[in-house]
């Protein structure tokens, strides 16, 4: 039996299955925008609804969860999702590098103008588990998979990095720098921690 529930004002698709042999109710998240619950047969819609209503905030949660995934076959390229057919002979390592130096590079030379802070030499990389660093010598490496993110993510981790060249350590000097020329980088972060 399928249905429609509204939560948080989002419309989400549901579907109640009704099996003989089931004890327990099952409510899952098979993907962006549909639930499905399987129960008893003497599970009812109305029951169904209820139990959604109750599960509201986990259902949303995990909803924002399913909605930043995505297939092998898409991509994310500043903040949006791409399809890799759209390309031909797609490497998605081999697009950010090319797409590197135009858009990551002048936002390091800007920001760099505007702290008065300028590294030694910025290097691209395909980490796997770091955004960007700052070396003793000022060599700033960034990650190319940044580029999955919008500009405005990019950009604090640019400022983020940056601040390093003066401040060593995430001492207080060296946050309260960083929230000096990127006022919103709490919510960056979690952006970031999201991917």
């Amino acid at each position: 039996m399928e249905f429609k529930v509204l939560l948080d004002e989002k419309e989400v698709d549901a579907k109640l299955i009704n099996k003989k042999n089931v004890r327990h109710c099952y409510l899952r998240i098979i993907e962006n925008n549909f639930i499905q619950i399987t129960a008893n047969k003497y599970f009812s819609l109305d029951d169904a609804k209820d139990l959604i209503l109750k599960k509201e905030d986990w259902i949303l949660k995990h909803l924002n969860k399913k909605s930043a995934t995505i297939s092998q076959e898409q991509f994310y390229y500043l903040g949006e999702k791409f399809e890799k057919k759209d390309f031909e002979d797609f490497d998605l390592i081999k697009f950010y590098k090319n797409k590197a130096p135009f858009i990551i590079t002048p936002i390091v030379n800007n920001q760099a103008n505007i702290m008065q802070l300028f590294p030694k030499v910025v290097k691209y990389r395909n980490n796997k588990s770091r955004w960007g660093s700052c070396s003793h010598d000022n060599t700033i490496n960034l990650n190319l998979n940044l580029l999955k993110f919008p500009a405005s993510v990019i950009e604090y981790v640019v400022i983020h990095e940056l601040s390093h060249i003066k401040h060593k350590n995430h001492s207080k000097k060296f946050w309260d720098l960083v929230e000096k020329y990127c006022p919103d980088y709490k919510e960056c972060e979690k952006k970031l921690k999201s991917f």
